[in-house]
This record gives C-alpha cells, structure tokens and sequence, in this order.
C-alpha cells in the first residue's frame, strides 16, 4: 500500500491520517499548528516539520495530501517543488478548480488528481478529528481530460481506504456542485444566525431545533468558511442569485398573496429527493481505465454514480436505479 504524507493536521487533514493509518498505509503528517502537531504526537502518529515530511514523502514514493485552506496552498506546493516535483499529489480542499490551477502553474509535473471529502464537523482541529470520519461519504475526485488514470486511480483508492465512496467529476461541475449544497447553506446559515440574533434575548432563548439545525455550520471557524466560500467566489454567486431569486419569490407572494405555498412545496419536496435518494435501488456497472474512462466516468458520476472499489484496469460503480 503507498505510503500517505498528510499536510495540515486539522479536522480533515487529521481524520485522513487516522483513516490512512487504520487502513494499514504507512503514514505522516505535517503542520503548522504546534497544538495539533503536539496532539498527533500524543495520540501516536508522527508529526513531522514539513521539509522532513516532503523529504520522506520523495524518498518512499509516498501520496502526499494537501489538507490546508486553499489560501495556503500555492506555499506547500512550492515546498512540495523542493523536495519532490514528480509527487503523487491528491488534496481535500473544498474548492477544485483554484487547487487544480495552482498545481499546473506552480507544480506541473505532479501526478495529481484533486479531492474533497463530503465530511465534516463545525469544530476544528487535530481533536475533532477521527478514523471513521469518511465512513460511507461521498468523496468527490477529479478527472479532467488530461488527469493521467494512474493518478486518479491513487487518489480514488485513498478515498476508498479512508471507508469513503468515490464520486468522479470535473473540478468545475464540483465547485458549480458544492457552491448550492455546501458554500451557499454555509452563507446561509451565518445569515441566519444574524437574523435570530438581531431578535434579542427572547429570540434566542426561544431557539429550539430548526434554528439550531439550520445555524449549525455558523459555529464553524470564520477563517476557514471565509477560504472556502470566498475560493468558489464565481460558482457560489450563481448560487446566491438563485436563491435570491427564490427568496425575491417568497416575499412577494407573501405580501401580495399572504401564502407561501409554491416556495413550501418545492422545499419539501426536493427534501423528499434527497431523503428518497438515499433508499433508491442501486445498480452496479464496471468501468475499464483506458483512454474513454474520464469522459465515462464523469458522465457517471453525474447520474449519481460513486466507485466503490478499484483493480488494476477497472472502477466499479453503484448507480441509482432510474424509476
């Protein structure tokens, strides 16, 4: 099994390392947080400086993860130049397509796929972490034209070791993707966290379970929401008008009308898809990893398709079964 060399140490960048170890890779990790290099190390992991760690990571061939905010990036790829140019490289950022561009300007020769595990907590740090994090989500990886499959077949084998499903896509349909189910309820719920507070202590003394449902991701650190949505900033504005738009909807029909009929039933029952989805019978097909593999393996992946398990020359798939 390749070796895995983490790089930041956080909430993902821990948990990828657990689960990468629990798997039975040999694995490392890096960070800048003396807090969470320190609990690393306290919980029996090796937390190296960066240098040693990229160093190792040339010496043995490893799969190095980038797990930073994508502000940091560009700085750990320049690292990554230093000591290993021609690395396997995957990452779990939440924006692809910023990650995808830095690569190709600062580190070309890497064999790269990206990644983003759809996992998370609103608490942060080494702590928050754990092995089973990724148990049974979805992790998307990227594979554009020009991904070589041996790549992509690393970073997808990582997700699978990790007890993640595969979702293969292209790093613009994931930032277009994740700008409506991740970036925009983030804005969302920050939005509505103000609103609730603007009604003073009553108000939120009165908060009950849809409030706190719906504010949960605000309690998540403000710097790393910032680097995640402000990093999709083109997708996540398509996003924002839409719901604009809905919202725009919502009032004038409630001050026209007094109702809110048609804004309530396309709610409920895209909430009914996404619960339905869930339960739906899945079929299996099987892909062959030759030259027609990226273009059908996106096209799979945007019926819903996740890999679930890989050889040398094919990815299995589960489908939903179309009604």
């Amino acid at each position: 099994m390749r070796a895995v060399c983490v790089i930041g140490l956080g909430l993902i960048g821990g948990s990828v390392l657990r689960a990468a170890s629990a798997a039975g890779r040999p694995a490392w990790g890096s960070t800048k947080s003396e807090a969470d290099a320190d609990a690393a190390r306290a919980d029996g992991f090796e937390a190296l400086e960066i240098d040693e760690a990229l160093s190792r990571a040339a010496a043995e061939d490893a799969l190095i993860v980038l797990a930073t905010p994508v502000t940091a990036v560009r700085g750990v790829l320049r690292k990554i130049a230093e000591h290993a140019p021609d690395a396997w490289l995957t990452d779990v950022v939440s924006v692809k397509d910023p990650v995808d561009a830095e690569v190709r300007s600062v580190l070309p020769e890497a064999r790269y796929a990206g990644g983003h595990p759809m996992a998370g907590l609103s608490s942060s740090g080494w702590e928050a972490g754990s092995a089973e994090l990724f148990r049974g989500a979805a992790w998307a990886v990227t594979i554009e034209e020009d991904t070589s499959l041996e790549a992509w077949r690393e970073a997808a084998q990582l997700a699978l070791d990790c007890g993640a499903q595969v979702v293969p896509t292209s790093a613009a349909a994931h930032d277009s993707a994740v700008a409506r189910i991740s970036h925009l309820p983030h804005v969302f719920a920050a939005v509505l966290a103000a609103v609730g507070a603007d009604g003073g202590p009553l108000s939120l003394s009165l908060a009950a379970g849809s409030f706190r449902d719906g504010t949960r991701v605000a309690g998540s650190s403000p710097d790393l929401v910032r680097a995640m949505t402000e990093g999709n900033r083109s997708a996540l504005l398509d996003a924002v008008d839409d719901a604009l738009g809905r919202l725009g909807a919502a009032r004038g029909s409630l001050a026209s009308t007094g109702g809110l009929k048609s804004t309530v039933d396309s709610g409920y029952a895209a909430r009914r898809s996404l619960e339905a989805l869930a339960t739906t019978p899945r079929t299996t097909t099987t892909v062959r990893l030759d030259g027609n593999a990226p273009e059908r393996l996106r096209e799979l992946g945007d019926l819903g398709g996740r890999v679930v398990a890989l050889t040398q020359d094919t990815a299995q798939l589960e489908l939903p079964t179309p009604s």
